[in-house]
């Protein structure tokens, strides 16, 4: 993989998991990052260009979804949960 499309996946690994922390809710939380997390690992060894690119837009959308549904949980936030006080 080029330097320039590592510093990319970097990049966006980076804002998805810092988007995902965002999330009011400690489940919704949680289960984002750890998606993050797998996602990006289970696609470590790719190194096709094309492969790279393809998971670059996917990953872009997926930022996106997280960014709204963020903004939505923050629209409709509920009482604390027990692990989160």
């Amino acid at each position: 993989m080029a330097a320039s499309a590592r510093a990319q996946v970097i990049s966006l690994y980076r804002v998805m998991l810092t988007e995902s922390k965002k999330f009011p809710s400690y489940n919704y939380r949680t289960y984002a990052v750890r998606r993050v997390r797998d996602a990006f690992r289970a696609n470590r060894k790719v190194e096709d260009p094309k492969a790279v690119e393809r998971l670059m837009v996917e990953g872009q959308q997926t930022l996106e979804l997280i960014k709204r549904q963020v903004s939505i949980g923050k629209m409709y936030e509920v009482q604390k949960n027990v692990v989160e006080n």
